[in-house]
């Protein structure tokens, strides 16, 4: 017997605003049934001596020193641009306004 019931599929779904048919209601339900009883079983294998994580390798900060650098030549980049106006990019005009 399921744990998740259609109703309470139904109402979470419509907390978050999620339209569902009837027959997706009745497959999600057995769908996150299935999820909640898999979690159950993670959650009785690990005991207290199972440390917690979010993740099964261990992570590492991937970004570079942060380095001051010289930029690029303002002059320079602007003659780059299809279109510049007094040192900025000059794009087209997308809502309308004047």
């Amino acid at each position: 017997m399921s744990t998740l019931s259609r109703d309470e599929v139904a109402r979470v779904a419509a907390l978050a605003r999620i339209d569902l048919s009837p027959d997706e209601l009745t497959r999600l339900a057995g769908e996150l049934d299935v999820i909640v009883h898999s979690v159950a079983r993670v959650q009785e294998v690990a005991g207290p001596e199972v440390p917690a994580t979010s993740h099964p390798l261990p992570l590492t900060n991937v970004f570079r020193e942060d380095v001051v650098e010289p930029t690029l030549d303002v002059d320079e980049v602007m003659a780059a641009a299809p279109d510049a106006d007094s040192g900025r990019f000059s794009v087209p005009q997308i809502l309308g306004e004047e």
